[in-house]
């Protein structure tokens, strides 16, 4: 079933609103979770030490269809031990049209991955608790602020254009 979900116009500038954005799909392109030292690990006390990354990619499917994929990986360690691994390759289809090549890219970097977060954030949260693990909810993710550092170190050429 695909999903057509029309986003209000945007601006282009000039006053004249004909930037559309459609939400076309989401879906799980890839899900993966891990127990390496099941069941021992279960037995360990301590604290837990919790690593998240967080990481996006951008494809074009089409003239104005772009997939937007966001991954997110937590990492679960016990005394230097893996407790648990789980990786969330969270998707969508976007239709754009209207945008001119920097707003484009500013809605893909931040509008889309707000989106898929909340499925991406969900299947994770699911992931770790039928794992076995006590509940983990993933914080909420600034993609503006994150994408506005990454224009920064672009323009202070600490980072190569993506």
């Amino acid at each position: 079933m695909s999903e057509n979900t029309p986003i209000n116009p945007v601006s282009n500038g000039a006053g004249e609103a004909n930037a559309q954005l459609s939400l076309q799909k989401v879906y799980i392109k890839d899900a993966s979770f891990e127990v390496p030292g099941a069941p021992q690990i279960f037995q360990e006390q301590g604290q837990p030490q919790v690593q998240l990354n967080l990481s996006q990619q951008v494809g074009t499917l089409s003239d104005n269809v772009y997939e937007v994929v966001l991954t997110v990986t937590v990492t679960c360690k016990l005394a230097e031990k893996t407790a648990y691994l789980a990786e969330v390759q969270q998707a969508g289809v976007f239709g754009m049209s209207g945008f001119d090549p920097a707003n484009r890219e500013a809605v893909l970097a931040t509008y889309c991955p707000n989106v898929l977060f909340p499925y991406a954030r969900q299947i994770v949260s699911d992931l770790i608790q039928n794992g076995g693990f006590p509940p983990f909810l993933l914080q909420p993710i600034n993609f503006e602020s994150l994408y506005a550092e990454q224009m920064r170190r672009r323009a202070d050429g600490t980072q190569p254009n993506a």
